[in-house]
């Protein structure tokens, strides 16, 4: 090789390195600006006075509505909270999510499609007209009728072994043990005959191959596990982390079915007002009544918030704001792109 050659090769190297370190400059978001972004966006929100714990769970009623904290997981595994990030909530209809993940890992994406469907009902989340109208599918795993049939398509030796297996996955998920919260769930087993009624009625479509009853049961208890702000953050933060928890390193599920989890949630995870909260933030995200929320902003990190009050989509009233504030301090939406060469 020349000196000449060689010298355009150390050249080239160098602005490679340059334009290298140029790059990652502009991506990454200082400590100190995320912590400024939390704890504006809390002394922002702390005091407001909005919305109503869910009720139609008793004890959901019962819940310490101040409770407000927000947490951020990155994806390199930094952690980033303000707030009260440490009083646990039911996890409810956040659980769906990773029990529909589970279904994805030990069955496979078409199983969930060809059994209950991945498309926005177009009706309430706990609709029997949906089930009526299409005869149990085109459904998503987010609506109760859903999600019940889906949590009847893991396989298991009885309702035990399922509800544990199932658990054991939340746990990896959140890097820790999380615990069932027994009260929520004998509240909710004693006033969940509506979502009796949908599972009959999925089982008589056959889209619940058998037992309605116990998979009902075993979608009340894994609705009723307790988590807390920073669990959520480390859930959502392990999907957007290609399905490998930045906190324990521990592959979670195959990075391949991510994309399908996180369509059926940016679709879907918010109630009825998905559409909304998709078009503010970009954010494939869940809700429950207990009121959490997750959020992802893929392959950057994962957001959360627990704040009981929810409004009328069953969402929680600070959680919502706090996230998308954060969120968009951060770029965090996916589709917030600007154009390279912009002049």
């Amino acid at each position: 090789m020349s000196f000449a050659i060689k010298y355009l090769t150390i050249i080239v190297l160098i602005i490679s390195c340059l334009l290298a370190v140029h790059s990652d400059s502009q991506n990454q978001i200082s400590d100190a600006y995320i912590n400024e972004a939390l704890e504006d966006t809390y002394k922002k929100f702390k005091d407001l006075k909005a919305g109503n714990n869910a009720d139609y769970i008793p004890v959901l009623a019962e819940v310490d509505s101040n409770i407000f904290g927000v947490a951020i997981v990155t994806v390199d595994g930094q952690v980033y909270t303000v707030g009260d990030i440490e009083s646990e909530v039911s996890i409810q209809s956040i659980a769906k999510v990773f029990t529909m993940a589970y279904v994805m890992e030990e069955s496979g994406l078409q199983a969930i499609i060809d059994n209950v469907g991945v498309d926005a009902t177009g009706d309430v989340f706990n609709s029997i007209i949906a089930i009526e109208k299409y005869q149990g599918q085109y459904m998503n795993p987010f609506v109760n009728p859903g999600a019940i049939a889906t949590t009847s398509m893991v396989k298991g030796k009885s309702a035990d072994d399922i509800y544990h297996k199932v658990a054991a996955f939340y746990d990896a998920f959140a890097g820790r043990t999380l615990t069932l919260q027994d009260d929520v769930y004998i509240s909710e087993s004693a006033t969940n005959q509506r979502n009796q009624a949908l599972a009959s009625l999925m089982f008589a479509y056959g889209r619940i191959k058998e037992d309605p009853a116990r998979a009902t049961d075993i979608y009340t208890k894994l609705g009723s596990i307790g988590v807390n702000t920073l669990d959520l953050a480390t859930m959502a933060a392990t999907l957007a982390n290609g399905g490998v928890n930045p906190i324990t390193a521990k592959k979670v599920m195959r990075h391949e079915n991510i994309a399908g989890v996180l369509a059926v949630m940016a679709t879907a995870g918010m109630y009825d007002d998905a559409g909304q909260w998709l078009f503010k933030t970009g954010l494939p995200a869940k809700s429950g009544v207990g009121g959490g929320i997750l959020a992802v902003s893929p392959g950057k990190f994962g957001i959360a918030s627990i704040s009981p009050p929810l409004d009328e989509a069953g969402n929680s009233v600070k959680g919502q704001l706090a996230i998308e504030a954060v969120s968009n301090s951060l770029n965090g939406n996916p589709y917030d792109v600007v154009p390279i060469n912009m002049k």
